[in-house]
Order: C-alpha cells, then structure tokens, then sequence
C-alpha cells in the first residue's frame, strides 16, 4: 500500500499526485493538516531519515514560531512538536513498500516505482 502524506493545498504535494495518477499507481492520501499524525508516525519518518530531513526550516510556520520555542529543541520536544505542528515536515512524505521518501523528485519516484 502506498501513502502519500502532506496537504491538499501544496504545490508539490499537488504535483505528486498527478504524477502518481499519471502512472497508474495507486495511493491513499493523508492531509495531515486536517487529520494530523501521530507520534508514532513521525518518530518512523525521523528515525529512518533523521528529524533534520524531516523538519521544514524554510517554512513560514517555522519563521513564525518564537525563537524560545525553536531554540533548543531536544529530540523528544521536536518530535512532539511536528505532530503539535504538522505543517512543520517537509512534503510530500510517501510511504511505500517500507521505504520512505520527502519531496518529490520524478527519477527517485520511477526508480522506486518501476516506471
């Protein structure tokens, strides 16, 4: 089963699904802005990529957090806070066969897909 984990309104996020479509492939998709995550989630996505892969530094929502509250973060509280603040995780996140993938890229996506 493939997962596709983002939100409906990103650009990229988007673009995946078309190209999924596109391929014939089928997925599930998971707006985690409007039905969240759970920590276990987030903890498989940092553990098999390292939470610096998985954290969007970019963003506006990290721009807009207070410094006391980005500064400093240990491992737990930054776990805890990208299920607090999903926006926070780069997009898309696919899940398929048990690999992981963040972002999208049309050769990584067909090497792992086979087309």
């Amino acid at each position: 089963m493939t997962t596709l984990y983002g939100i409906s309104n990103c650009d990229t996020v988007r673009k995946t699904r078309k190209w999924l479509e596109a391929n014939g492939l089928p997925f599930a998709f998971h707006d985690f802005r409007k039905e969240g995550l759970t920590l276990a989630q987030v903890e498989r996505w940092c553990d098999a990529l390292g939470s610096e892969a998985v954290l969007n530094k970019r963003g506006t929502t990290w721009r807009q957090l207070p410094a006391e509250r980005r500064d400093g973060l240990d491992e737990a509280a930054l776990r805890a806070l990208l299920v607090e603040q999903p926006t926070l995780i780069k997009r898309p996140v696919l899940e398929h066969d048990g690999e992981i993938r963040i972002g999208f890229k049309t050769e990584d996506y067909a090497a792992l897909f086979g087309v």
